[in-house]
């Protein structure tokens, strides 16, 4: 199972890398080659899904015959190719009796709870703080003055606000998208993207109820001293 979700996001890091602001180096390198590295690391899934969850030989080809077949009539279109790849997983994992036909079930099941909430974070984020040269209901002067930059204040108001709200599974990616795009600095976003997992106000009252008030005060306090920190190190040396 190791390798098994070790290969998955790996996949999803390589499928999602981003196009670095250089064009020389070994992130722009690695940027080139992400769709060659992808398809690599697909193969290696392909087999782990034959070897320790028994998914039939013939199925993988399959699917490994439709992604080929797509690449090329589309012209090598990344984008289709590999939800080509998703779609004749799905299929065959929703089919198969066993683990893995538990994992897509868990899989839809969770999908279902969360893209609901998902749409209606878009929608009130894209209500609020407008998007990317379009104000929201926020004016982006607000935004600024308070998490813009990295400075020390920017990245601890970000940890502590992150830490007291309550987000749901993936509803920060809009979120955090509508408060980049009306002046949000990186750093402070990274610090927003930290703390507001790992803590939130329900979350604090449950720890409290468990742990005692101390021991959640020291919590609390290192998830948004760790948080200002990251943030102020990626602001500085990484954004």
């Amino acid at each position: 199972e190791a390798i098994h979700f070790g290969i998955m996001v790996l996949i999803l890091i390589f499928a999602n890398w981003s196009a670095p602001k250089v064009d020389s180096g070994v992130w722009a390198a690695i940027y080139n080659a992400k769709w060659l590295i992808t398809a690599g690391l697909a193969v290696g899934f392909g087999i782990v899904l034959n070897r320790f969850f028994h998914l039939k030989l013939w199925k993988i080809m399959i699917i490994a015959v439709a992604v080929i077949v797509v690449h090329f009539i589309f012209n090598g279109n990344p984008m289709l190719t590999f939800v080509t790849g998703i779609i004749g997983l799905s299929y065959f994992s929703s089919t198969h009796e066993g683990e893995l036909g538990d994992w897509f079930s868990s899989t839809w099941g969770f999908a279902k709870q969360i893209l609901p909430l998902l749409f209606i974070g878009v929608l009130i984020a894209g209500s609020l703080l407008g998007r990317p040269g379009q104000e929201g209901l926020i004016p982006s002067e607000w935004i600024q003055t308070l998490v813009g930059g990295n400075s020390l204040w920017a990245n601890l108001f970000a940890s502590v606000a992150g830490a007291f709200m309550y987000f749901a599974t993936l509803t920060e990616v809009p979120i955090l998208q509508g408060l980049m795009g009306n002046g949000m600095g990186n750093g402070p976003a990274l610090a927003l993207l930290l703390a507001g997992p790992a803590l939130s106000l329900p979350n604090m009252l449950v720890i409290r109820s468990v742990m005692g008030t101390k021991k959640t005060l020291i919590f609390i306090g290192l998830v948004v001293v760790m948080a200002t920190t990251s943030g102020m190190i990626f602001g500085t040396y990484f954004a």
